[in-house]
């Protein structure tokens, strides 16, 4: 067989080389580069320059990473134009995206530079190169030309880097500068406004209403506040002089106790003041804290001393009143009498009802209500002697005692019936309770309980279920320990349904998204699968391997999908991940064997030995047939000059794949430009 393909192949060379037509002698066809950057087939360059020229060009790989290879010849040929030439020398050669030729006819007169059109010099760029060369190559500068051209594709050699580097680090350093005097002069500014406002917020707080004013404000509205304080204490006293006179030590002494608490208040502000005079060197913290403290003080003690006031005045008024406050104080104390009567069989009622724990705050409520309405009465009989005698002012202070009675003895029994209607609905929240925890224990005993606390939980709150539906009838009940008891049994199973809930929908989410990745990855191992089936010459083992895992690891994806849904979409995930390497892999393989090439020179188009369109497919005949060329063109098995990492260069070599016989070079990328012109 494979003495066949050679023969085949050399039947296929010789045609070719049948139809070129011969040429002159000087006339050079498209060479094949050496080891060096430069080939002078042309005799233009000395020695010394050519070693130059080597030196110049294997500098500019190292500060740019591009390679610049020229070729000195006396004249094109096969093709005859310099482009066309050039082209032809980058694409038997393999020149990669970095990779720079420039190809010199001398005879002719014409050059031309060539560019792959991905690379790192733009279009631009390349038309200045070609102008510093063909200015060389004009006065036969053969050295001068290859100097300018690395020159042009280094630049300054990485001086204009240098100098921006240099300017952008001016500009930074000129805006650190500005940022510096601009912080200097806010932060003077700000310490002034500081000092000038002391400890005052910078930011005010909508619940503090010292947040707006100034230390110095405070300080003024606290001296203003202490003066106020202290002359509303002394009329105080004052105006407590004149009702001991009038009303007698009995009716005032609330009055009196109210002054004395306000002038014990009033030390208080003043030893503050004291601290804040003394030669004790304070903080502005401090002082604006101590006059704050002041004015709170001082508007504490104008409330007291409002409230008495008005109680004051309330009490000048019965007196001015005394005949009719009187009367309209016996009436009422005359209408307590039946709410009193309904006290005891309220709460005798209530007793055979429920537990005592539960009316422990009333039970004595009958007998102090009794005891309230006898004070009534001894104060209205005082207050009827005392107005008899011609006392307003003891009068008025017997009058507002009997009130004050009849209110408290009222509120006294009012609380008994009040605490059995609360009774009676804290049983009916209780009873609506029972019926929301029957129907949780009943959505509890439906959930997963993978981690077996949700049972206990159901058990424990149909037990206290039936304890309190137990403590809920009969005698002696005790509605508010069982609602307590039921809020806590309803809070824990309301945790367990939670928690039983969230594990229903995280299984739900997880059944869901398995099965999306599962589709996902089938489709996918599908799709890899057709495609390495159909360019299995040119895939090799390492994304069929990441197929073959994918498809294991889907398979065990499979077999987890119904007993343990996580691990299953753990896997579908690893497939789904192996498959998209193995495409990856794949589509890579492909792509480096692209034997377009060989299409663009005749051999795979619509009349070649094997058919096919110059689509540029990884074909089985593609294949074998660009392997064979490739080897053939490179001097057979395996020679050639060796590729650098930086190009697209391949040595041609031969060598055994699994899409044929032959390596053939890698593909040139998107295509190259090609200028130049006479000089």
């Amino acid at each position: 067989m494979k003495t066949r393909w050679l023969t085949l192949t050399a039947l296929a060379l010789a045609a070719a080389l049948a139809v070129v037509p011969t040429t002159v002698a000087s006339a050079t066809d498209p060479v094949r580069l050496g080891a060096d950057h430069v080939l002078d087939e042309a005799g233009v360059l000395s020695s010394s320059e050519q070693d130059d020229a080597e030196a110049r060009l294997a500098e500019l790989t190292d500060a740019t990473g591009m390679d610049l290879f020229v070729v000195f010849v006396d004249s094109f040929s096969n093709p005859g134009d310099a482009p066309g030439w050039t082209d032809a020398v980058a694409q038997m050669n393999g020149l990669g995206s970095s990779d720079y030729l420039l190809a010199v006819a001398v005879d002719d007169r014409t050059y031309s530079f060539s560019a792959d059109s991905s690379g790192p010099i733009s279009a631009s760029q390349q038309a200045g190169i070609e102008r510093a060369i063909e200015s060389r190559l004009s006065d036969d500068e053969w050295a001068g030309a290859i100097t300018a051209a690395a020159d042009e594709m280094q630049g300054d050699g990485g001086a204009g880097a240098l100098r921006t580097t240099l300017i952008v680090v001016g500009v930074i350093a000129l805006a650190l500068i500005v940022w510096l005097v601009i912080s200097l002069v806010r932060r003077a500014r700000r310490n002034a406004e500081i000092r000038r406002r002391g400890a005052m917020p910078e930011t005010p707080d909508p619940n503090d209403p010292f947040s707006t004013l100034t230390d110095e404000q405070v300080e003024t509205q606290a001296g203003t506040a202490l003066v106020q304080a202290d002359d509303a204490i002394t009329s105080s006293r004052e105006e407590l002089g004149f009702a001991v006179a009038q009303f007698g030590e009995p009716a005032t002494a609330e009055f009196s106790a109210a002054i004395e608490t306000a002038k014990a208040r009033m030390s208080e502000a003043f030893d503050l003041r004291q601290k804040l005079d003394d030669e004790i060197e304070d903080t502005v913290h401090d002082r604006r804290a101590w006059h704050i403290r002041i004015i709170q003080i001082c508007d504490e003690i104008d409330e007291v001393l409002d409230r008495n006031a008005e109680a004051f005045d309330a009490l000048r008024k019965l007196e001015q009143n005394a005949p009719q406050e009187l009367e309209r104080v016996a009436q009422e104390r005359q209408a307590l009498n039946g709410v009193l009567a309904g006290a005891e069989p309220a709460l005798a009622a209530l007793s055979t009802t429920f537990d005592a724990a539960e009316l422990s705050t009333v039970v004595d409520n009958p007998a102090q209500a009794r005891e309230r309405a006898a004070l009534a009465d001894r104060s209205i009989e005082a207050a009827r002697a005392a107005i008899t005698a011609g006392r307003s002012g003891e009068a008025a202070f017997a009058i507002r005692t009997a009130e004050q009675s009849v209110a408290q003895a009222g509120q006294l029994v009012q609380a008994i019936t009040a605490l059995g209607s609360e009774l009676v609905a804290i049983e009916s929240q209780a009873q609506a309770l029972i019926t929301e925890l029957q129907a949780d224990i009943a959505a509890a005993q439906q959930l997963p309980d993978e981690s077996g606390t949700i049972a206990p939980v159901a058990a424990a709150t149909a037990q206290q279920l039936q304890q309190a539906q137990a403590s809920l009838t009969g005698s002696a009940r005790s509605p508010r320990r069982v609602l307590d008891a039921l809020t806590a049994a309803n809070t824990q199973i309301d945790a367990a349904i939670a928690q039983g809930t969230q594990a229903v929908e995280r299984a739900r989410r997880v059944q869901q998204m398995l099965e999306q990745t599962l589709a996902q990855a089938e489709s996918e191992i599908r799709a890899a699968r057709e495609y390495i089936e159909t360019r299995r010459g040119t895939v090799g083992s390492t994304a069929r391997t990441r197929l073959s895992q994918a498809e294991s690891t889907l398979n065990q994806a499979l077999g987890l999908r119904s007993s343990q849904p996580e691990a299953a979409l753990s896997e579908a995930g690893r497939a789904l991940e192996l498959v998209r390497q193995a495409t990856s892999s794949a589509q890579a393989d492909v792509a480096a064997m692209n034997p377009s090439r060989y299409e663009s020179d005749g051999w795979g188009g619509g009349g070649g030995f094997f058919g096919g369109g110059s689509s540029g497919g990884s074909g089985l005949g593609g294949d074998i047939l660009g392997g064979i060329i490739g080897g053939l063109l490179s001097g057979g098995g395996g020679g050639g000059r060796s590729s650098r990492s930086s190009s697209w260069r391949s040595s041609g070599g031969g060598g055994f794949r699994s899409s044929g016989f032959g390596g053939g070079g890698r593909s040139s990328g998107g295509g190259r430009r090609s200028g130049g012109g006479r000089f």
